[in-house]
């Protein structure tokens, strides 16, 4: 609340009592000094009763004013919490709603909880049943692969799944364990190709000490294995270049393909040792994993088609040159035969136009000589030819081509025709 201007007020009545009693003591010293005791006590008590007067004024409105401002904040407070009060029980209500739906939705996710740790528990169960199978047939694979007959069989039942997915048909496009031709040796896969070329391949390839590299637990054990690995893949590469599977004689390529039927044998090499790779090259050999063998596959397959469909173009291009052979001798022919046909009809009309014409004049000399001389008519047969032959007239076009020689008349026909 404001209180300065009762507090003005308060002070200006003390300060207005004090200079009117300065004032009338000094107008009345002279006069009255002898009754200065009597008058200053007069003036006092009336100072202090009008100071009295005017500080209860002031305590009143100070009182009155204070209670219309206590009311007025009480007012405002009461409102201002009725506000806060609504704004509250609001937030509880939303407060309360949010919570429901909070415990609605923990409830659904908790069923949810419990339906798919059910779940992931089967999951898990079948996981581990799998993984047990899994170990038992690997287990019987790598007993059955103990032996390298047993691998070489494995290598080549890969072979075989790869060339069938690249599409290749034993028989058409390659064939397996045949002999070369005037050699001993005899490939594991003879791929056929364009021109009666071939194109050898090798799966045999020695891992034994690959797999004792893997299962030893010593690294000194682990690196001679590793060392001997490699130098057994060097060693298959040389025996493969001694072979005749690169013969030019019996129509082979210059390079031969060794299998490697697992990716992580052919990555071991590469990471260990990417010379081998380098120096198989250099001797014509290429190291193949299921993926390359796959790729090169593709390519060959690639360059079997190109090579078919270059020559079935070729066979259409000499098909064609023959069609148009063909074809320029039925232009001929027919050409021919459209200036025969013209000639024909360029003589038809001249029969039915010129020679008619021609034939018609002496007849109608006749009817007209009959006519004159009084001969008998004729019969009715030749009445009839005689129309016919005028509707025919009439119906034939007015145009007619131009006349040639043939009708002019000759000055000694027309003269026969007069003595007729």
């Amino acid at each position: 609340m404001d209180y300065m201007p009762y507090i003005i007020t308060f002070v200006g009545g003390l300060v207005l009592g004090a200079i009117l009693t300065i004032v009338i003591t000094r107008v009345i010293r002279p006069y009255y000094r002898q009754d200065l005791s009597s008058i200053t006590a007069e003036l006092e008590k009336n100072v202090a009763s009008l100071s009295r007067s005017s500080l209860e004024f002031t305590s009143g409105q100070l009182l009155q004013l204070a209670d219309a401002k206590l009311e007025q904040h009480t007012a405002l407070t009461d409102q201002n919490l009725e506000t806060k009060k609504q704004l509250i029980d609001q937030t509880l209500h939303d407060v309360k709603n949010n919570l429901s739906n909070m415990e609605q939705l923990v409830m659904k996710l908790e069923k949810d909880r419990q339906g798919k740790f059910a779940e992931l528990e089967t999951q898990l169960r079948e996981n581990a049943r799998q993984t047990g199978l899994l170990q038992q047939t690997t287990g019987k694979l790598a007993l059955a692969l103990a032996g390298s007959k047993a691998r070489g069989q494995w290598g080549e039942r890969m072979a075989e799944d790869i060339l069938r997915l690249s599409g290749f048909i034993e028989g058409v496009n390659y064939v397996k364990q045949k002999t070369l031709e005037g050699t001993s040796s005899r490939p594991d896969f003879t791929f056929l190709l364009p021109q009666g070329l071939k194109l050898n391949m090798d799966i045999k390839f020695p891992i034994d000490n690959y797999i004792r590299c893997l299962e030893t637990e010593s690294e000194t054990d682990s690196q001679t294995y590793k060392a001997q690995f490699l130098k057994d893949a060097r060693n298959r590469i040389k025996e493969v270049t001694s072979r005749e599977y690169i013969n030019p004689d019996a129509k082979t390529v210059d390079y031969v393909l060794v299998f490697i039927p697992n990716e992580q044998v052919y990555r071991f090499i590469n990471e260990n040792d990417y010379t081998i790779i380098d120096d198989a090259l250099k001797n014509r050999v290429v190291l193949c994993s299921p993926l390359t063998l796959y790729a090169i596959l593709a390519i060959i397959r690639q360059a079997i088609d190109n090579f078919n469909l270059e020559k079935t173009a070729s066979e259409m291009l000499g098909h064609l040159n023959d069609f148009k052979k063909q074809w320029e001798k039925f232009t001929e022919s027919m050409s021919k035969m459209g200036k025969k046909l013209k000639e024909a009809q360029d003589e038809y009309t001249n029969l039915i136009s010129t020679r008619r014409m021609q034939l018609d004049r002496p007849l109608r000399k006749i009817e007209e000589l009959r006519a004159l001389k009084d001969f008998p008519e004729s019969s009715p047969e030749e009445e009839e030819e005689v129309q016919e032959t005028e509707v025919q007239r009439q119906d034939e076009p007015d145009e007619l081509p131009p006349a040639t020689d043939d009708t002019v008349e000759n000055p000694a026909e027309s003269s026969q025709q007069q003595d007729i």
